[in-house]
């Protein structure tokens, strides 16, 4: 559970510098440049991301359950999920969709995937996980309101963008659920237990 922890806190904390410290994030990118900060950003998400995966595999095996989901729980899960991949894609694809969630379609993701993991799995480990990243999609989105929007990279604004988001996502989703998701997580996207 410690690597778990560990990596959530270095990835989540990457990510909260602009939440907590926006200002200190604009003095390091003028200090060092844009590029040297974004090399240094992606390093350092990419070592907590290991992490969290890591950890994560560690901390379910014998991991303490808190409850366990009925099965339309479950299936809840696996409906609310097809909604995840499309939002994922449309962060990047500005059209309605992007407008639509004030171009946030990302941490509406984010929660999305959260908290449609928190309704089938209770074990300790999915909590740390889950609600960890639950948790700081809530409060990233909520300081949106007090901070400066900064330009996010995306791809030209096309009429098509929206219908390339929901048709790409779902064939996102189609692979994990056959079987990506057994492959990278390590259990079945979906599975009906007697």
């Amino acid at each position: 559970m410690t690597t778990l922890l560990t990596g959530l806190a270095i990835f989540l904390g990457i990510h909260s510098v602009s939440i907590v410290a926006p200002r200190w994030r604009d003095r390091m990118v003028q200090c060092m440049g844009l590029r040297a900060w974004q090399a240094i950003y992606a390093i350092v998400s990419l070592v907590g991301f290991v992490l969290v995966v890591r950890g994560y595999g560690e901390a379910r095996i014998g991991a303490s359950v808190l409850y366990v989901s009925p099965q339309w729980l479950k299936d809840i899960t696996v409906g609310l999920m097809i909604l995840f991949f499309p939002l994922l894609l449309a962060a990047y694809l500005p059209g309605r969709i992007r407008a639509t969630l004030r171009n946030n379609p990302m941490l509406v993701a984010t929660k999305l995937w959260a908290a449609a993991h928190l309704l089938a799995n209770g074990a300790v480990a999915d909590i740390a996980l889950f609600g960890g990243f639950l948790l700081w999609a809530a409060a990233d989105r909520i300081s949106l309101k007090f901070r400066e929007p900064r330009a996010v990279p995306t791809l030209p604004t096309t009429r098509w963008n929206d219908l390339i988001a929901v048709v790409g996502g779902l064939a996102l989703y189609i692979v994990f659920l056959l079987g990506a998701h057994i492959a990278l997580i390590g259990v079945p996207a979906y599975a009906r237990w007697p």
